[in-house]
């Protein structure tokens, strides 16, 4: 009991400082941030860098060669912690609507993963967000033993179970909020309730519980993983209090870097300026690509002939199939806010006799909807700033981020345009549900 005890010390410490200076608290709390998005996915075997996770998360930059899906992960994990510091602000329950939300914040949506059947063979496994599991989801230990979680029928029965213990120990009068936060991620972990993102959902869980209390997030580090997992084994071997307290040591750790920065002090730890000296190289990198490349001008008619001219067509050619529910539809391309363009031959003709162009953006018109005459606009834009563009949708839920030496992949022009159809799809179910409840 070592380490809890400590902490609850460190939290009287804290207590007595509150309330810290919001400033102060804002660095603290996006540190916290910082390490809780690289360290909780990197030890699930995302591949960004912490300067990678920091430039994607603060700047927008994408990792040139890592795979589209580590970038979404970062930006999930993001949306969620997000998600969770705003809710903290008030007295949310914690229900399994709640946590089935939280999946789908982290995951964003259903993907594909490899996966082998029970006779041994092969096969691909669809990964649902927001919902429990519907197949098995044990695994294989080192030793080649197979490790059981909870089976899909049990699951729904064991989530309420664990709700109601949560709820019950929550109100105790004696409730030592490390140790609920700690077994609250330990039994979620058995359960195993969800096809991926458990171990990154348990983190996100435990320290909801935490802060609940008054206290930090818990970071369990990268570099620490072989002792998280050797702590998850004592606690499967019945020595709970091994993982309680492992759990206690590395709350302690936040408990004192929240400390520091309510005093003033620096909140830095040993390993942080590696840490910016890699984000610094990698925004380095981006302007000197920059300078690397020709003048301006023939970057951006680079763009135009490959990632413009490719995600117009994918845009059109989706687009196109939305025309029927339509009177008439108009494709334009407008650039600068002020000039109209039917074609990439304009636009090339308009960068090369103006000194700079910022904005590019496809519109396409959809003009009186057949059933109350309603419009209707899908737009995707590139915005170009001094050492990096960017892509995204109307309204800015999907945006990509690339150096002037990248172009937008088959993926992500595949992404931003299933975002705007999607965006359409939805638009045309409203009006003819109003329609309809018109007529009933």
């Amino acid at each position: 009991m070592e380490e809890i005890i400590k902490a609850i010390r460190l939290k009287a410490e804290l207590d007595a400082l509150r309330p810290i200076d919001k400033e102060r608290e804002a660095i603290i709390l996006q540190k916290f941030r910082l390490d809780w998005n690289y360290h909780s996915n990197n030890l699930e075997g995302n591949s960004l860098t912490y300067g990678e996770t920091k430039a994607l998360i603060l700047f927008g930059i994408t990792a040139q060669g890592k795979p589209l899906k580590d970038h979404f992960e970062i930006t999930g994990h993001n949306e969620a912690i997000s998600w969770i510091y705003d809710v903290i602000k008030g007295d949310y329950p914690l229900t399994e609507n709640f946590i089935r939300e939280l999946h789908t914040l982290l995951l964003k949506q259903p993907y594909e993963v490899d996966a082998i059947t029970a006779d041994g063979q092969p096969t691909k496994k669809k990964i649902e967000i927001g919902k429990y599991k519907s197949i098995p989801n044990h695994v294989k230990t080192v030793t080649g033993e197979i490790f059981r979680f909870a089976t899909p029928e049990e699951t729904p029965a064991m989530m309420y179970d664990l709700l109601n213990w949560y709820n019950e120990k929550k109100e105790s009068p004696d409730v030592n909020p490390i140790i609920l936060a700690a077994e609250f991620h330990y039994k979620f972990i058995r359960i195993h309730p969800f096809d991926d993102g458990n171990g990154r959902i348990a983190r996100i869980l435990m320290n909801f519980i935490l802060m609940q209390f008054g206290y930090p997030p818990v970071i369990v580090k990268t570099e620490d993983k072989a002792n998280y997992f050797a702590a998850l084994r004592l606690a499967d071997s019945g020595q709970r209090e091994k993982f309680n307290e492992y759990i206690a040591s590395n709350l302690n750790r936040s408990l004192e870097i929240m400390i520091s920065g309510a005093k003033g002090e620096s909140i830095e730890e040993p390993d942080d300026l590696d840490k910016e000296i890699a984000l610094l190289e990698k925004r380095l990198k981006g302007v000197e690509n920059l300078k690397k490349t020709a003048k301006f001008e023939d970057i951006l008619l680079e763009i135009c002939d490959n990632s413009l001219r490719r995600l117009s067509l994918e845009f059109t050619k989706q687009c196109n199939k939305f025309d029927k529910f339509y009177e008439r539809v108009r494709f334009n391309y407008e650039i600068d806010y002020l000039t109209i363009a039917q074609d990439i031959a304009f636009i090339k003709q308009h960068i090369l006799s103006l000194p700079r162009t910022h904005r590019i953006r496809l519109n396409y018109r959809f003009i009186s909807f057949k059933l109350n005459d309603k419009d209707y606009e899908n737009f995707i834009q590139f915005q170009f700033f001094d050492n990096m563009y960017w892509v995204r949708d109307s309204q800015e839920e999907i945006r990509i981020t690339k150096n002037y030496n990248e172009q937008l992949t088959d993926s992500e022009i595949d992404e931003i345009v299933k975002s705007e159809m999607k965006r359409h799809t939805e638009f045309i179910e409203s009006k003819i549900k109003e329609i309809e409840n018109k007529n009933l």
